[in-house]
């Protein structure tokens, strides 16, 4: 089972398709809860969280540390980070399920993390040149985006000490992972442009 978890600030508009692309997951009884950690919101991003049924955790100001917080407080034995506004592509939740499921099989939970592809959502030359750009970034230096999300064992997520308090928490977090131990699934992310 997943925990979705979600740092949140005044993101009232960004929420509602990140949260729509997570009802198939939810119908598939992968999806067991999802928590924003919120920093302060004084927008509609409470009600946003309450309408959906998400937990509303308000905490720091710094992601890292909400973060973390939410990852303690969440259920799941694996934890799905997603920044507001991204959404999801069609059928994520098959091979979300196809990934947990080999990896606890081969007993890989505490070596295998994974990451999706990057799409931006627009077009014109910016937005492919923003894809090229972060697929030749994660190739070279083997270093995902924030944007991309992040599906890791809730585990490997303690081992790791969870995010850090600094200023960039979830890079510095997909860093930690490693290059050998992140899988980048076939699924897309669509970002906002």
């Amino acid at each position: 089972m997943i925990s979705v978890l979600i740092p949140t600030y005044n993101s009232e508009r960004l929420l509602v398709p990140t949260l729509s692309a997570l009802v198939p997951g939810s119908a598939a009884g992968i999806l067991r809860e999802v928590v924003l950690a919120d920093g302060g919101s004084n927008d509609g991003t409470e009600r946003i969280s309450d309408a959906a049924g998400c937990v509303f955790l308000r905490g720091a100001e710094r992601d890292g540390e909400r973060l973390k917080a939410g990852a303690a407080a969440s259920r799941g034995s694996w934890l799905l980070f997603l920044e507001p506004g991204t959404v999801l592509d069609e059928g994520w939740q098959r091979e979300v399920t196809n990934f947990m499921d080999t990896a606890e099989r081969a007993g890989q939970t505490l070596d295998r993390a994974a990451v999706f592809r990057l799409a931006v959502d627009g077009f014109g030359f910016g937005a492919r040149l923003r894809e090229t750009l972060s697929s030749l970034n994660h190739a070279l230096l083997a270093t995902p985006r924030p944007e991309q999300g992040l599906l890791v064992s809730k585990r490997l997520y303690e081992q790791l000490g969870g995010h850090e308090n600094v200023r960039d928490a979830r890079s510095r977090l997909l860093w930690r992972i490693g290059r050998r131990r992140t899988v980048t699934l076939r699924t897309r992310v669509v970002v906002p442009q």
